[in-house]
């Protein structure tokens, strides 16, 4: 299934986090926050001002991200888990960086 996010808004699916501390300490599922970190699938066409002119998003499809941590809503697409979210919930992009493996 294709999926094209509107106006706005970006298509994200979540990285992996470690799973182990610096120092070793494995973190069991139940205590692991949700990373706040993804990589970009598919954008919308732009914002569109007060004016009527459309503005391009700053991300584009593989940029590797930081969002907010409460941002977004999740949607499960072809059995994976997503998370479609405002430009605006993203806190920047991670350069010089590629993708890591896909969270569960």
């Amino acid at each position: 299934m294709k999926f094209r996010p509107l106006h706005d808004r970006v298509l994200v699916r979540r990285l992996e986090q470690n799973e182990k501390t610096a120092g070793g300490i494995i973190i069991p599922d139940s205590a692991q926050e949700k990373p706040m970190e993804g990589e970009v699938m598919a954008v919308g066409n732009g914002h569109i001002n007060d004016n009527g002119d459309v503005r391009p998003l700053d991300v584009k499809a593989g940029d590797r991200i930081v969002f907010s941590k409460w941002s977004g809503t999740e949607v499960s697409i072809d059995g994976e888990e997503l998370l479609v979210m405002k430009e605006s919930d993203i806190i920047g992009v991670l350069e010089g960086k590629k993708a890591g493996k896909k969270a569960a």
